[in-house]
């Protein structure tokens, strides 16, 4: 054995890159949320779970991790990225679009859900600086399981995905004064509050300013050296260097690398090369975020979840409800309908991954007694396990809020049918585009979505669409299916395109069935079901993004659009192939232009 290598902090990576690697793989293809899945490896696998048995039974030492110190330098290297990415996501556009949900809703939320938790921590006997981390830290909910959660639905365009993540925008960007704060209550005995105040803000402007001068004066000009070797590796070393260097400056300061690495992520932000960092650490962004979850549940002792089952229990259920009703009232205030209102509760009603970020910090600062820390970092744990639940949970009583609820004029309007027409599914971005095109070449539509919020705002700004589910087949009756000359789907959720496409096609047989879909894959699919065309996203982003290219490049038009058309008949071609219906999408072509002479006969 080679006395030089450190064996012990190499088994403990390797048990944290093999639960990366192998068992978070495993847990996602049963379903089970890999956030969820990295934190419950980290808490049973780490020193506090089966880890503290290894003196018991020294071969568990290959499969647990016996000392946290080891693996101390990957897991703030996670936390670093998770800000630095928080950081580079954000831009001055999207706070303004979004400012008065996220400064005003979300901004309210942290402050009144700190407040109480820390009246509740002092009135338990903690010291006024414990109880105000511990406060602000469980005032906020875990980002990176609830948009995991959304972005699986599909649903973070919904109204309860804007709203949710305004508000964890807002908890986002409250991070930083936290970290900063805990800086300041940090520093040594002997010194007044106002001298501690006063040198930390220096300390963190002169460390900031360094930041941001090193990013205005030097940050472009370096990635614009860099790209001009056209060099991924390069490139991806440029972008780490930024991160770890703004990082060691903030450390220098006495604050924190995160901090200094959220600055440099808002920096990038502002410049051209947003995209291509982006990019740059997609392929270490899953995995870092992973190894700093599988170091937080590394700080769950569950000698706290069994010493005192029911009163942690008592304590979940009363976290999860504070922050539960004062997101409900809030939401109510600012005139969010109550199925959102209770979805987006339940969904934020839990603790975040922050809390351990900060308070950690403040127990490495001896702001926080282990005892209060322990106890804080299971009762975090728990509630972001149940995370899951609680969305499910939010969505039945939504729907059921919804099911009950009297519906406004505008949603109460029923179509009235059409002869010849066309029904377009969905009026978003996608079904509005198509409704302006179907108008400005005379044919008639009908057009219908499911957005209760988006319909009842369409038609008060005097749009034409109608409140309903197009896998109904009453309300597709009343949309005048039968007489209809074709069906247009533009929703996104494959699911739904899926079941409408089916029943469409179930009560007209014949009808033109035209259909957005997700990739090939999707659209093969939908071919099978009986759509007579079926659009990927992804491959008519391609054909299109080659259209400009040709034709910016010098080829005359005429060809170009002749060949981009040429392509995509191969393509549906082959997909139609794929999934069989080659025949019967020949009889369908048939139909279209039988039903096509038949409407311009009308017309």
């Amino acid at each position: 054995m080679n006395p030089t290598i450190n064996i012990a902090a190499y088994s403990d990576a390797l048990v944290v890159l093999g639960t990366a690697g192998i068992l978070v793989p495993i847990v996602s293809r049963l379903g089970i949320n890999p956030t969820l899945g990295y934190l419950v490896a980290g808490a049973v696998l780490g020193p506090l779970g089966l880890g503290s048995f290894i003196r018991s039974y020294p071969w568990l030492y290959w499969f647990t991790v016996g000392d946290a110190r080891n693996v101390d330098g990957i897991a703030e290297l996670g936390v670093v990225f998770l800000l630095f990415l928080i950081g580079l996501e954000l831009s001055l556009q999207r706070l303004l679009t979004m400012r008065r949900y996220v400064m005003g809703l979300g901004g309210l939320q942290v402050l009144i859900t700190a407040a109480l938790i820390d009246g509740a921590a002092m009135a338990a006997g903690l010291p006024p600086a414990a109880a105000l981390v511990i406060g602000l830290s469980l005032a906020l909910s875990s980002t990176a399981i609830v948009l995991e959660l959304l972005s699986k639905q599909e649903r973070l365009t919904s109204t309860t995905g804007r709203i949710s993540f305004s508000i964890l925008l807002a908890q986002d960007l409250a991070v930083i004064p936290i970290l900063l704060l805990v800086s300041i209550l940090a520093a040594g005995p002997g010194r007044s509050v106002l001298t501690s105040l006063a040198s930390a803000l220096v300390s963190a402007a002169i460390a900031l300013g360094a930041i941001v001068l090193f990013g205005r004066l030097l940050m472009r000009p370096l990635f614009r050296l860099v790209a001009s070797t056209a060099s991924r590796d390069l490139f991806i070393a440029a972008v780490l260097f930024v991160i770890l260097a703004a990082g060691v400056i903030a450390d220098r300061a006495g604050l924190s690398m995160a901090l200094g690495a959220f600055v440099a992520g808002l920096l990038l932000a502002e410049t051209e090369y947003r995209k291509a960092v982006e990019a740059a650490l997609a392929p270490f962004k899953a995995l870092l975020l992973g190894i700093f979850f599988f170091t937080v549940g590394m700080a769950i002792d569950y000698r706290e979840l069994i010493g005192q089952p029911a009163l942690l229990a008592a304590s979940v259920a009363g976290l999860i409800a504070v922050k539960a009703l004062i997101v409900l009232g809030l939401s109510r205030t600012f005139r969010i309908s109550w199925p959102v209102a209770v979805e987006t509760a339940l969904l934020l009603g839990p603790g975040g991954e922050f809390a351990f970020v900060g308070i950690g910090m403040a127990a490495a600062a001896s702001l926080i007694e282990p005892r209060a820390v322990s106890y804080a970092l299971a009762l975090t744990s728990v509630t972001m396990l149940l995370t899951p639940l609680l969305s499910a949970a939010g969505r039945r009583f939504g729907m059921r809020l919804r099911a009950g609820a009297a519906p406004s004029v505008e949603l109460a309007a029923r179509p009235g049918g059409g002869q010849n027409h066309a029904i377009v599914v969905g009026y978003g971005r996608v079904g509005k585009v198509v409704c302006e095109l179907l108008r400005q070449h005379g044919i008639a539509y009908l057009a219908a979505d499911l957005d209760a919020p988006a319909v009842t705002r369409d038609r008060r700004a005097g749009h034409e669409v109608y409140y309903g589910d197009a896998a109904d087949a009453k309300f597709l009756e009343a949309c005048g299916l039968a007489d209809a000359a074709g069906v247009i789907i533009t929703i996104h959720t494959s699911s739904a395109i899926d079941e409408v496409v089916a029943h469409v096609r179930s009560l007209r047989p014949d009808i033109l069935i035209v259909s957005r879909a997700r990739d090939a894959a999707h659209a093969s699919h939908l071919y099978s079901l009986g759509a007579s065309d079926a659009v990927p996203e992804t491959i008519e982003a391609s054909l299109q993004l080659s259209e400009a290219a040709l034709i910016g490049l010098g080829k005359p038009t005429g060809p170009v659009i002749a060949s981009i058309h040429e392509k995509r008949d191969q393509i549906r071609r082959t997909l139609q192939e794929a999934a069989g219906k080659a025949g019967l999408q020949t009889i369908h072509a048939v139909k279209r232009k039988s039903l096509r002479a038949a409407a311009d006969k009308g017309s």
